[in-house]
């Protein structure tokens, strides 16, 4: 369970927009993206994201570049390691896509989920309309395969730990809406309320091999106040409110101790919002 972390080892370090970087050598950099920015550039959004901040950041290195190696969801928050090389960008991909590394992340869903572990098993594609959706066609989608661990329980929600073994688009919040607990705010999957004004989607931890030195680099993004507020009994939705924030940020911190790797290839999460559209095949994958 990962819902907490050592005091920092790392001095941080804040760019504009809040975005704060929690280590930085020569190699690469990571920091925690707060929800409601971008990871990279949209057709409709080229400057205001978490690449464009950290790009200008870097650059006054002496023209330092940068370069993406995973995503995440727009509404979400949570850790990203960009790289500084194109040497390191591969070689941390690579992680990502043998299992070696990976990311962990917390979720609130609406329902109460009666069972304490379980997995989710389907191929996933999207449609036109950039919605993604489980398929019964290995030809039109993706196999992804999610974790899920429940943390607490309220009469009305469920907080989740969630472990990819695989990292496609919007992987977390279809599997959890198509199981009928969607996430908290969700705006593309959810139903339609949104308590707390943001996705109670949070990528909590990454563990990786540095791309240089080969050690292990672990760190940790504590749990934003606001997900406790709304899986606490008898706590209403707007009370939950009353303490979120448009950017809710907590303390956060880095360590360099191993950790058990969680599984999960580059491309877990996308910096595209979904947009309403439909589903043509419905999931009927076995689960374990």
């Amino acid at each position: 369970m990962l819902l907490s972390a050592k005091p920092p080892t790392h001095r941080r370090r804040s760019v504009p927009s809040d975005l704060d970087i929690l280590f930085e050598d020569r190699d690469l950099v990571v920091v925690i993206k707060p929800a409601g920015l971008l990871t990279i550039a949209t057709d409709r959004e080229r400057n205001r994201t978490a690449y464009a901040l950290l790009f200008e950041h870097v650059r006054r290195q002496r023209g330092g570049r940068l370069f993406i190696v995973h995503r995440l969801d727009r509404e979400a928050s949570g850790l990203l390691v960009f790289a500084k090389s194109e040497d390191a960008k591969f070689a941390l991909q690579e992680q990502f896509k043998d299992h070696s590394a990976g990311r962990t992340y917390v979720a609130v869903t609406e329902g109460r989920l009666p069972r304490e572990t379980f997995t989710i098993e389907s191929y996933l594609a999207e449609n036109t309309a950039f919605r993604c959706y489980s398929t019964r066609d290995p030809a039109k989608g993706k196999w992804a395969v999610t974790h899920v661990t429940v943390l607490k329980r309220a009469p009305h929600r469920t907080l989740v730990e969630v472990r990819l073994e695989t990292g496609r688009k919007h992987q977390i919040r279809v599997h959890l809406a198509e199981e009928g607990f969607p996430i908290v705010g969700d705006p593309a999957y959810g139903n339609g309320r949104n308590p707390v004004r943001r996705m109670a989607l949070h990528g909590a931890g990454l563990v990786f091999r540095h791309p240089r030195t080969g050690q292990t680099m672990t760190f940790a993004a504590p749990l934003p106040a606001v997900f406790e507020s709304l899986v606490q009994p008898g706590k209403s939705a707007r009370e939950a409110a009353h303490i979120a924030s448009p950017v809710d940020r907590g303390p956060r911190s880095a360590t360099g101790s191993p950790r058990r790797p969680d599984a999960g290839s580059g491309q877990g999460g996308d910096s595209r919002s979904a947009t309403a559209g439909g589903a043509s095949d419905r999931r009927c994958a076995p689960r374990r």
